[in-house]
């Protein structure tokens, strides 16, 4: 075959959507449905129904124009095995490379620290109201699960990658199937409170940090974009519009309809008790709900997803860590691994021992670095470097996500006061 025709091939290739496709969707959902999904609907639904029904409108679109930009600016590499490290190195240079590696660093490493929090309190909660045990000793306990957590990481890592890519899709299809065993329970207690419209702009903008975190699939996006591109060259484009695209929508579909049950099935009071108690929402329906079912499967699946969210960003913040200190140390590599694989364990365990509010966390250290990369890097890159002026996408898609990047930064300073 020719390299025109094989051009066109790649190009007629690129406009069907087939079943591998349909597989790649199903890996960037995946990814982004982990541990922040349980913790979604206690955030978003504490404003209210309505706002959590504007929330529901703009999650797909703003997951998708971040995604879909964030994929094309990995495409601008003149190198077509260059991962976005390697893309961000050659259109800013070694500075902003340095600057994009602290920031991908802040924006996993927090998120470590919230499943050590999460994990603790997910176990605590189930040995107390489930098992009927007293407490363990808060230290104690958080010790153990972080230790044995990341003892999986470290001496068994292919085996914890393949077990929590097995994970994924038993754990969404039994979050779905709570979503429906729910609606029985679905009462008017949500709808029935009455909305404060003019408030409503400001619930809504405190809230996409959450939606930021929860829909995020960005840690996959170098690996999908260079595997389209090895594909379909040129072609590429079209492809990674559509997948992040059916991503999106698939996320949309699932998590909304996750998000929805919960809120409709419990009264606002209960969703604040949720936020108090600071557990997973599963946790909460496992104490609240009489059915047996529910009582021991939602704190499974919290575990399970917890767990799973753990070994990955475990490793990617222990990576970035490595990195930013080899950068700017001499010392062995070996030694730097080791260190900074103690500091995060450490730092995890006084932070689960400290207990502080995990959608805090997820809205003042997660989303506001996670946005920075996602939404406003491959926005800054069209209008600054000449080499991604091919892959800019529309004005109005370029607003909506600028937008959306600097709403969940700016909504945490405003929090924050």
């Amino acid at each position: 075959m020719n390299p025109t025709n094989s051009a066109d091939y790649a190009a007629q290739s690129s406009s069907n959507f087939s079943y591998k496709d349909f597989t790649w969707c199903l890996s960037l959902f995946g990814t982004a449905v982990g541990a922040g999904v349980l913790f979604l609907p206690i955030k978003a639904g504490a404003g209210g129904f309505w706002p959590l029904v504007v929330l529901a409108l703009i999650a797909a679109p703003m997951t998708w124009f971040a995604h879909k930009s964030l994929a094309r600016f990995v495409l601008s590499a003149k190198n077509p095995d260059a991962d976005i490290t390697d893309t961000v190195e050659e259109h800013f240079g070694k500075t902003g490379a340095n600057i994009i590696t602290f920031a991908y660093f802040f924006a996993i490493y927090p998120i470590v620290l919230i499943y050590g929090v999460g994990i603790t309190n997910t176990v605590d909660s189930f040995l107390t109201n489930q098992i009927g045990m007293e407490s363990i000793p808060r230290w104690l306990l958080s010790g153990a699960l972080i230790a044995a957590m990341t003892a999986g990481v470290v001496f068994g890592k292919e085996l914890m990658l393949r077990a929590t890519s097995a994970m994924v899709y038993p754990l969404v299809f039994i979050l779905l199937a709570l979503s429906v065993y729910l609606i029985p329970d679905w009462n008017s207690s949500m709808v029935e409170v009455t909305p404060d419209w003019s408030a409503m702009p400001t619930v809504v903008w405190l809230a996409i940090p959450i939606i930021v975190f929860s829909f995020n699939h960005s840690p996959i996006i170098s690996q999908f974009a260079k595997e389209q591109r090895r594909q379909y060259g040129e072609s590429a484009v079209r492809k990674t519009d559509a997948i992040t695209g059916g991503a999106a929508m698939m996320l949309m579909g699932f998590v909304m309809f996750f998000v929805f049950s919960v809120v409709l099935s419990l009264s606002p009071e209960q969703l604040a008790m949720a936020k108090e108690q600071n557990i997973s929402v599963l946790s909460y329906l496992a104490n609240a709900h009489e059915s047996p079912l529910i009582s021991y499967l939602g704190p499974l699946v919290a575990f399970a997803a917890i767990t799973s969210s753990y070994f990955g960003h475990f490793l990617g913040a222990h990576e970035g860590l490595v990195g930013l200190v080899k950068s700017r140390s001499t010392m062995p590599v070996s030694l730097v691994e080791k260190g900074s694989l103690l500091f995060i364990v450490i730092t995890t365990w006084i932070v689960a021992i400290i207990n502080p509010s995990i959608l805090d966390m997820i809205e003042t250290m997660g989303a506001p670095m996670i946005a920075a990369i996602l939404f406003l890097m491959p926005v800054i890159a069209m209008q600054k470097v000449p080499a991604m002026a091919k892959f800019k996408t529309s004005a109005p898609v370029q607003i909506f996500t600028t937008i959306c990047g600097l709403a969940a930064i700016t909504s945490v300073i405003y929090g924050a006061f």
